[in-house]
């Protein structure tokens, strides 16, 4: 199988586009394989990628976490797999289906853009001790379980530590959450770092994190229900901007994204 290897403003893949294996393939623990970053091709997550029979500009997107976790949403990989199709196919507007949710994509002047639905928000969903100082979690629901915290500086947080506690705050059982920091950064502008639930460790960029981040964000007034960048770790930003017909309920989240190499799988 020939695999790309791409990441999404850091966030990064093997990604298997049509690939010709057995219904029976346990891509589950291929994706532990391939994720392991000493052993394996090393990445956050796998991601297969499907033309749908008969609809050039709609693709089969599905995305396992290094853990061999499947993914119900994952933003930065849909960017990759629309990265993919535009470069392949020619298409700049398309859909992507990943877990039963069509997502929309347009490849465009070197970002890639994809949606997010946004669910259930709730404020002062859990509360822990950062730094000495009690810290309340708002959780958002951006396709996956998003929790959010604004800090005075998330550069001072030990987000793995912190992260993995709360991912696992008995509160969140038994699915548990991917857990976001964030800290206004300016005019909107935000600086966040997450601790992504699957990889089980930080990861340099999270799309549907930045999305939760600005939902979150904006109820708290940090910033305005208008395009926001999202600054991470991987100094390469999002940016998150309401969708044009259904602004309350789904966002665009769109970025770069890097062709990095491809090879053959043995």
């Amino acid at each position: 199988m020939r695999f790309h290897k791409l990441h999404g403003a850091g966030n990064d893949f093997v990604l298997l586009c049509d690939p010709e294996t057995p219904d029976t393939k346990d891509w589950a623990k291929e994706a532990e394989r391939l994720c392991a970053r000493r052993t394996g091709v090393g990445a956050d997550g796998l991601v297969i990628s499907r033309l749908v029979v008969g609809r050039s500009t709609v693709l089969e997107v599905d995305c396992f976490n290094a853990d061999g976790s499947l993914a119900t949403m994952c933003g930065n990989a849909l960017r990759c797999a629309a990265w993919m199709a535009h470069r392949d196919h020619g298409v700049q507007e398309m859909r992507l289906r990943m877990a039963g949710v069509m997502h929309e994509a347009v490849v465009r002047d070197g970002s890639v853009w994809v949606t997010a639905e946004i669910g259930a928000v709730e404020l002062r969903r859990v509360s822990t001790v950062i730094n000495g100082r009690p810290t309340w979690f708002d959780s958002a629901h951006t396709g996956t379980e998003h929790v959010v915290a604004i800090v005075e500086d998330v550069d001072a947080i030990d987000t793995e530590a912190t992260g993995r506690l709360v991912r696992h705050h008995p509160a969140l059982a038994p699915l548990g959450t991917n857990v976001n920091f964030i800290q206004r950064a300016g005019h909107q502008a935000l600086k966040i770092r997450t601790y992504e639930r699957g990889v089980e460790a930080e990861t340099l960029s999270c799309g549907s994190g930045a999305v939760a981040a600005v939902v979150i964000a904006t109820l708290r007034g940090l910033v305005s229900p208008r395009e926001v960048t999202v600054h991470n770790r991987a100094g390469e930003p999002l940016t998150v901007k309401p969708h044009d017909v259904r602004p309350s309920r789904t966002a665009w989240v769109g970025g770069p994204v890097t062709h990095t190499f491809e090879g053959v799988l043995a």
